[in-house]
């Protein structure tokens, strides 16, 4: 019986399995031109991610980072969703790595009292695009993003996922 990996709130321990996993992903497996210079956010996770309705979370399997996603406050109950990876050994529905971190993330968003996730991906990304949209999410144009949302320069493709809607 294959186990799931268990999710967990980031700690600093992880933090150089954290940052060599998703440099591996960017720049290895889709060719991304991006360091870990350029990502300084890596190097302050605690400070960065988990203040507000912000968090960061890391999936483990056997004690390995196998997984990444981290909700960032952006003000106005939203989040950003932010460095959603996984390993590529770890995806699909073997191991459902994806799915429970995503969960993870949406109930944390819910029970702090958030009304919308907010998201930006690159274009290469299909299989992302397929999952969120599965996952409930819904494409949405960049003109329709908070004005408080922080747009990656990889960002070209964007969604939102309406946790409580407005009256």
């Amino acid at each position: 019986m294959i186990v799931s990996p268990n999710v967990h709130k980031y700690s600093v321990k992880n933090q150089d399995q954290v940052v060599e996993l998703i440099l591996q992903i960017q720049q290895e497996e889709y060719n991304i031109a991006i360091t870990k210079e350029d990502q300084p956010d890596l190097f302050a996770i605690e400070e960065y991610y988990q203040t507000g309705n912000g968090n960061f979370w890391v999936a483990l399997y056997d004690g390995n980072v196998v997984g990444t996603i981290s909700l960032l406050d952006i003000g106005n109950h939203q989040v950003a969703l932010r460095k959603m990876f996984v390993k590529k050994d770890y995806r699909g529905a073997t191991y459902k790595t994806a799915t429970l971190l995503l969960k993870t993330a949406v109930n944390w968003a819910k029970e702090c009292g958030v009304k919308e996730v907010y998201l930006g991906t690159t274009p290469q990304f299909l299989a992302a695009h397929r999952f969120y949209e599965k996952n409930g999410f819904i494409s949405i144009d960049f003109h329709d993003l908070p004005s408080n949302f922080p747009v990656l320069q990889v960002d070209k493709k964007f969604y939102k996922y309406v946790c409580f809607e407005t009256v």
